[in-house]
């Protein structure tokens, strides 16, 4: 396993970070073989673990927390987030220091520790000031409940505004961001990833199998319509979409690459992330056992200069097939209209 700086905190971390969207309801429902699984990573040299409070409804963190009880947590960089819906109260959401400090309280809890090593926004909530959310987090900082913060899939001038902010109104600033980046989703080359280069700023990126299109199991003729498919919008696999056709396409040529390079699949795909220079770590999400073996193999996996050549011409550097998979997100309605 190798490992790397996030960005300038001083932590080192492996190049594969274990998450655990997938343990729990959502996934796994037995926590006895989500722990195996978490075990297995750690003792494959995996010493960064991500997982959300809205993954199972909380669910997930428990079976973290079960996973590292016993004398594991010292030796795990934990990270979590908060922003996305915990309930139908409108306050159980968003930025807000009300809800910040209320649900890193839960999240530990949860979890069965006493503080976060990393704690991120899970997305941009352009309705909550900047200075509240920094200045909450930066007081769970002093407070000890949590080492640094992050964000994921913010918009690139989002990310610039959050640190301007952090540097006048000396708040903790944002050590990393948390964006999706495949072989078929590649806008964040354009600005995200320069702009994090930057600022210094570690790049923990999810989704390197494009959501189960680089598993090798959509090639040409085969269905993309996996176990868990129900949970991810119904156009996600809609095989009548130009833009599913286009995937379907690119994923073929791709597992043929991979043939070629005598390579799985899933191992072009998730060491193609990590040649990324501004590429600090690239989150792994397995089920099963199975699927955390066929991953691990990927830490040791090296693409020639020759296969990046044909990747990019497969789909091109700064290109993401579905626009709907950027982190950029769409304008709101009323500022279509206006």
């Amino acid at each position: 396993m190798e490992y790397r700086r996030l960005g300038r905190t001083g932590v080192t971390v492996s190049t594969l970070c274990l998450g655990a969207m997938m343990f729990g309801d959502w996934g796994a429902e037995d926590h006895e073989e989500s722990v195996r699984i978490i075990h297995r990573a750690l003792d494959a040299g995996i010493n960064f673990i991500d997982t959300a409070d809205v993954y199972s409804a909380g669910e997930s963190e428990v079976i973290v927390g079960k996973a590292l009880a016993g004398g594991r947590r010292d030796d795990v960089v934990l990270a979590s987030k908060v922003a996305l819906p915990m309930g139908e109260d409108p306050n159980q959401r968003g930025s807000s220091r009300r809800w910040i400090v209320r649900e890193v309280e839960n999240s530990l809890r949860r979890l069965g520790t006493d503080y976060l090593d990393l704690y991120q926004v899970h997305r941009y909530d352009p309705d909550t000031d900047l200075e509240v959310t920094l200045g909450a987090l930066s007081d769970l900082v002093r407070a000890g409940k949590i080492r640094y913060i992050g964000h994921s899939t913010w918009p690139v001038s989002a990310i610039v505004e959050a640190q301007w902010t952090a540097r006048d109104r000396g708040r903790e600033r944002f050590t990393t961001e948390q964006p999706p980046y495949s072989m078929l989703n590649r806008a964040i080359e354009i600005d995200v990833l320069p702009t994090c280069a930057r600022y210094g700023m570690g790049v923990v990126s999810y989704a390197p199998l494009s959501g189960g299109w680089l598993s090798g199991r959509y090639r040409s003729g085969g269905s993309a319509q996996g176990p868990h498919a129900a949970m991810r919008p119904a156009s996600r696999f809609d095989m009548s979409l130009p833009e599913n056709q286009r995937k379907l396409a690119a994923a073929g040529q791709l597992g043929e690459l991979a043939d070629k390079a005598e390579i799985t699949l899933i191992e072009m795909a998730i060491a193609f992330v990590l040649r990324h220079p501004a590429i600090t770590s690239a989150i792994i999400g397995p089920r099963t056992m199975e699927h955390l073996e066929s991953q691990l193999t990927a830490a040791s996996t090296v693409l020639s200069d020759d296969v990046l050549d044909q990747i990019d011409e497969i789909v091109p550097p700064g290109i993401t097939i579905s626009p709907s998979e950027s982190n950029s997100p769409a304008p709101h309605a009323q500022a279509r209209r206006r």
